[in-house]
């Protein structure tokens, strides 16, 4: 009888819950939930809760709609669909953005799953496997409810492709990266779960070894509670205490072990090595001469850094040998990327001289030392701490902080706190796009543009408060006997990025950045006018801000493709890479192989020579204090290391570069162990196809398999140069 009422539409039909109980339709169950669930809206939107009245006449129409379908079963994700339509309909939007529900649908899962359907590889460090399936079903349902709880006006301005928010996946809940200051862990110890309920708490490291393994462990476990990457600044010179009375031999062993630990700590977020960076110092900086040195869980009163040299010295050189042996297969090791800092005492002083050419001999055989140059007074010489993290953002304090010099001396376990608590990065073509040309209107909607970039900023910054203070970021908020916070949530940069100045400007005077000088006197126009809205937003808020180039591994891909789709007439003159196959792909799927140029650099295709190429790009590293790279593509398969060096050293005492690497591109044969230079169809020495192909995708090496399309298409496109001799 009961069936028949239902089919007749007299009575709904019984209720499927997720949790496997059956049970009869109750429209009350609606109200509730309707009441109880709209309370977000205060929140999020400041506006009042659904009233009783309105929830039970969403309800009774829903029970109306449900009859007359004449269903012989429902679930509880249809009567939520149902119910959110019926908000739509009765003008109750942002109510039903609260009560809606958040997922994927079956086929995308089961396409994860199997890795058929991957959505556009927005990082290479990951591979197919258990963890990175389970991964990349979180991040799509995390994106979904992100954007649904922020102001619309960001979420559409993200999902217009005005503004990208980097890892969005992580909005609401960590911060982006962080160089931790390593003497805390080897004041206080270790506290990997930053609580000591979960995990075994160390006392600080008595030993060189238990230092090494506190220090990988610190970057570990730090990476749960951050969205990029973990690193150390002034990795040699806080490592020396522990490498006092050690012979070369056990220093190098350190080395190697360290190196193999972090390359080897597979267990970041969705199986994936910790995507990690260590600052390397020939020598100790003046700022740390008469430091004391804290290790073994003291303060030394009569022990300096500065007495330590030789242990620095030793230890550079140790790393750098690991780093140049690679792994047992010959392959380098990727992670942590080696920062070698570049200090002009490094260069006039012939003691360091082993320490230059052993970075310039990597860079020749693997490509993977990163130059992080203080040389530049924009950079704070000898009188700051600074450092780069990620892929090439720059952090510093200098030494006119009040507080500066009791960080320097460890006073009450002050200390330093460099880090990143989010990135959302500008489309700037769209911007030139939409001026018409006009400079002046340009500058309106650059301002627009970067004014919600800061709403999307400053809302980050209070939410990862809120979850700070509530002990929800663990290990960045540990205090371990009454210690200061690990890391000063309230001190971290908040950055905005931008992609495609090349193509602005292209727009606006008819000429990319290499082609004439008009295009270049805009781009620094543009560049000056946004650090000095950067500037109001600091002081405005009392927060720090920065302007930098975005690393772009996948949103200059986004941006080029949103603006296929939003402005066609334009964005089909200006993108770069495959248009014809981005044309042909068009509709069948987001991974096509265009973008636009990363910051302000130079379009990779250009054949334009080095110093030419480099009188451009450095004009912008003074303005660009919160990061950018200067790239040297090099086509040479055995680079000369000599000739890397005479350049590193121009590079180092002649430029503004603040920060470069030299990518060479690796083919490594899984078939009979073969390293060498070059992007290999075949191993050059046993003819296999099963090799693997590495370059530099962004600000790390990575397997080219696991790149986007714009990325591999960039690849093809780069403009290669060989060194002079």
């Amino acid at each position: 009888m009961m069936t028949e009422a239902i089919l007749n539409g007299r009575l709904p039909p019984p209720v499927r819950r997720s949790d496997g109980v059956i049970e009869p339709f109750d429209k009350e169950r609606i109200v509730k939930s309707l009441v109880k669930e709209t309370q977000l809206v205060k929140v999020l939107y400041n506006l009042p809760p659904m009233s009783e009245e309105d929830a039970r006449m969403i309800a009774e129409e829903v029970e109306e709609d449900i009859k007359n379908m004449k269903l012989r079963f429902l679930s509880g994700p249809l009567i939520r669909e149902l119910v959110s339509v019926k908000l739509l309909e009765h003008g109750f939007d942002k109510y039903r953005n609260v009560y809606t529900r958040v997922g994927m649908p079956l086929y995308d899962v089961y396409s994860i799953d199997h890795s058929e359907g991957y959505e556009a590889k927005e990082n290479a460090n990951l591979q197919p496997n258990p963890e990175t399936f389970h991964k990349k079903k979180a991040d799509f349902l995390s994106k979904e409810s992100y954007l649904l709880m922020m102001p619309p006006r960001i979420a559409d301005a993200h999902l217009r492709g005005d503004i990208h928010i980097h890892d969005l996946e992580y909005w609401g809940t960590r911060p982006f990266c962080q160089d931790h200051d390593l003497r805390y862990f080897f004041y206080y110890g270790l506290m990997p779960d930053g609580t000591g309920t979960h995990t075994s708490v160390a006392g600080p490291a008595k030993h060189a070894e238990v230092a090494i393994l506190h220090a990988a462990k610190v970057l570990g476990a730090a990476q749960t509670n951050f969205a990029g990457g973990q690193g150390f600044f002034n990795f040699t010179v806080f490592m020396a205490p522990y490498l006092m009375g050690l012979d070369d031999k056990k220093i190098h062993q350190l080395a190697q072990m360290f190196l193999y630990e972090m390359t080897q700590l597979y267990v970041a977020r969705g199986g994936q090595p910790v995507f990690s960076s260590i600052q390397i110092e020939a020598g100790v900086p003046k700022v740390w001469q008469d430091a004391p040195v804290v290790s073994h869980g003291k303060i030394w009163k009569d022990l300096t850094y500065g007495s330590l040299e030789d242990q620095v010295h030793a230890f550079a050189n140790a790393l750098l040998d690991e780093y140049l042996k690679g792994d047992a297969m010959g392959k380098m090791f990727n992670f942590p990327k080696p920062e070698v800092v570049q200090r002009r005492r490094y260069w006039t002083e012939s003691e360091f001289e082993d320490v230059m050419l052993k970075a310039a001999q990597l860079s020749a055989k693997y490509g993977s030392t990163y130059y992080d140059n203080v040389v530049p007074k924009y950079r704070g010489g000898e009188e700051g701490v600074s450092c780069f993290q990620c892929c090439a953002y720059a952090f510093a304090e200098d030494g006119a902080s009040e507080d500066f010099k009791r960080k320097i001396n460890f006073e009450d376990g002050a200390h330093f706190s460099m880090g990143g608590m989010q990135v959302t990065t500008l489309n700037l073509p769209r911007i030139a796009y939409r001026s018409g040309g006009d400079e002046n209107r340009l500058y309106e909607i650059l301002k627009e543009t970067m004014d919600i970039a800061r709403d999307a900023l400053l809302l980050k910054h209070r939410i990862m408060v809120q979850q700070f203070e509530k002990g929800l970021i663990p290990f960045a908020s540990q205090r371990p006997k009454g210690a200061p916070p690990a890391v000063d949530i309230k001190n971290l940069t908040h950055t905005i990025g931008f992609v495609g100045m090349n193509e602005l400007v292209e727009h606006v005077t008819g000429y990319e950045l290499h082609e004439d000088p008009s295009a270049q006197k805009l781009a620094l126009k543009v560049l000056i006018e946004m650090d000095m809205i950067r500037k109001e937003y600091s002081e405005e808020t009392g927060l720090k801000f920065s302007i930098a180039r975005t690393p772009a591994e996948s949103c200059a891909q986004r941006f080029a493709v949103a603006d296929m789709i939003h402005y066609p007439k334009y964005a089909k003159e200006y993108v770069k890479g495959d248009l014809e196959r981005a044309l042909s792909l068009y509709g069948d799927t987001k991974d096509v192989p265009i973008y636009y140029t990363n910051g302000a650099h130079v379009n990779v295709s250009a054949k334009v020579p080095l110093y030419e190429r480099l009188a451009i790009e450095q004009r912008f590293f003074p303005i660009l204090k919160g990061g950018d790279i200067f790239h040297v593509w090099l086509g040479e398969a055995n680079p000369d290391p000599e000739a890397l060096l005479k350049l590193n050293k121009k590079l180092a005492l002649e430029s503004w570069i603040g920060y470069w690497s030299h990518t060479k591109d690796i083919t490594v044969c899984r078939a009979c162990g073969f390293v060498g230079g070059g992007l290999n169809e075949s191993c050059p020495m046993c003819r296999s196809q099963d090799i693997r192909v590495y370059s530099r995708i962004t600000g790390y090496y990575q397997d080219v398999a696991s790149w986007n399309a714009a990325k591999k298409q960039e690849l093809k496109d780069r403009y290669r140069i060989r060194l002079p001799a």
